[in-house]
């Protein structure tokens, strides 16, 4: 049977099949937690100032909707400590069927709502309720989803294997997009009156599925490891903060970077277009969907490079990057040229956002030993996207009205990137470290900086 070639870099003794499984779970299970969460962010820019907000004027309406939109962020640091509790006590795998059902359960219920003019302000109140739900679930998601493939990868190729849960992101994006693209091109009052609901209704196919994939998928051996040598932290919070208040600190830095770019061009930019510019919905959304197609591509491609030259090297690298091309996109989306248009979406997402995207997930895992690594690897992720991804639209918004231009949002941009660039020149290299080696004779946790464990037994090995 021949190896696909995710796969084919396995060490000779390593079954690929528990790796497969793994990356397959990991990938389906992340990428349906992001639909549902992305939904939300569509709905927040296109639907729901007029069906949950419609007392204010427009522009106070959709400042609303983005309200709305970042309290999903404000839960997401809850998941994380809750859910990586759990991860880093019981296990992974049970902790990430939990968290894909509550994200399900939220999503779901959002379909169902009645609005604004049926039941007045219980309207808001019920669907930011379960906006809060649907961060507590992606909260506690990522970081597990990215511990099972981090965990299980063999040595020398973690970046390349903690790349796959990123593609969550890119296909969960393209596959609300194209949903959300479907229903709108209904007529306007289908659409406001029971199209929009669809895809949220959909969720719970797609949950059913995930549930399907991440029930056969084994627990991750390294953390099977600590649990069979009785090193399991009683408070990973605790310890987390204790050993790790530095790398705590810098890694939510580095998240700057990532999300803002992410959420200007993703929710913003759709508001932008469709109204300053005179840009179709459907042609921004087609851009989008072409940016997460080329995504799954070169996510994987920066964590191959990271292998090979660093996680730190490779994010450096990429936040210069980002730091610039906030400068161009506008302008090309300013041309009014729809080959143009999906030209800077591309360079947005597949190249902009992926190339400081693609590598940290292996790189926060790294950095956290095995005892505190779902929660240290959750929590900053998390925290981040409070000051980050959450108020990225309600920011660039204002800057927009302020000053009448999107230079203003680019140089935000600009400015937020330089800081990870620099919080990430301060955390360690990490990509030759041993995921196994923090544990000793009295379970403490060894920092054995770049020793690499390429000559290690894999925990898979038969």
């Amino acid at each position: 049977m021949q190896t696909s070639p995710a796969l084919s870099d396995i060490p000779p003794g390593v079954d690929p099949k528990a790796v497969k499984r793994v990356l397959i779970a990991s990938v389906v299970g992340t990428a349906i937690e992001w639909y549902d969460f992305f939904l939300y962010a569509t709905a927040s820019a296109l639907v729901f100032a007029k069906l949950f907000f419609p007392s204010f004027d427009p522009v106070v309406g959709t400042i609303a909707a983005f309200g709305s939109f970042a309290v999903g962020y404000l839960a997401r640091p809850f998941g994380a400590v809750f859910f990586g509790h759990f991860g880093d006590r019981i296990g992974r795998k049970a902790t990430l069927v939990a968290t894909l059902s509550i994200m399900g359960v939220g999503t779901f219920v959002i379909g169902l709502l009645p609005t604004y003019a049926s039941i007045g302000a219980w309207a808001p109140v019920l669907l930011v309720t379960m906006r809060f739900l649907q961060g507590l679930g992606v909260g506690g998601e990522w970081g597990g989803a990215v511990l099972m493939v981090v965990e299980t990868a063999p040595a020398g190729k973690r970046g390349f294997f903690g790349a796959f849960p990123q593609l969550g992101v890119p296909i969960g994006l393209m596959l609300s997009t194209a949903v959300f693209k479907t229903v709108a091109s209904l007529p306007a009052d289908a659409f406001y009156s029971w199209g929009w609901r669809l895809p949220f209704l959909l969720s719970v196919a797609l949950i059913a599925i995930g549930l399907f994939i991440r029930l056969r998928v084994m627990e991750s051996p390294v953390f099977e490891q600590v649990k069979a040598s009785r090193q399991i932290v009683k408070a990973p919070l605790i310890e987390l903060l204790r050993r790790h208040p530095k790398d705590l600190l810098l890694t939510i830095g580095t998240r700057f970077a990532v999300d803002i770019t992410f959420n200007v061009i993703n929710v913003f930019v759709l508001v932008y277009g469709t109204t300053r510019l005179g840009l179709s919905r459907g042609l921004l959304l087609n851009a989008i969907i072409a940016g997460c197609a080329v995504a799954l591509v070169t996510l994987p491609l920066f964590g191959k490079l990271s292998d090979r030259i660093g996680r730190r090297s490779v994010f450096l690298l990429g936040s210069v990057f980002v730091a610039i091309y906030g400068f161009a996109f506008f302008p090309l989306l300013e041309t009014r040229n729809p080959t143009l248009i999906v030209l800077a979406y591309i360079g947005g997402i597949a190249l902009s956002q992926a190339s400081v995207y693609g590598v940290q997930s292996t790189w926060f895992a790294e950095l956290f030993g095995t005892r505190v690594r779902y929660t240290g690897a959750s929590l900053p992720y998390q925290i981040a996207g409070i000051v980050t991804s959450g108020p990225a639209p309600l920011i660039a918004t204002y800057l927009f009205a302020t000053f009448g231009h999107t230079a203003s949002i680019s140089g935000y941009i600009a400015v937020t990137a330089v800081l990870s660039l620099v919080c990430a020149w301060f955390l360690a290299e990490t990509f030759k470290r041993d995921l196994a080696a923090d544990m000793d004779g009295d379970g403490a946790e060894q920092a054995l900086g770049d020793r690499s464990h390429a000559h290690s037994p894999h925990p898979l090995a038969r």
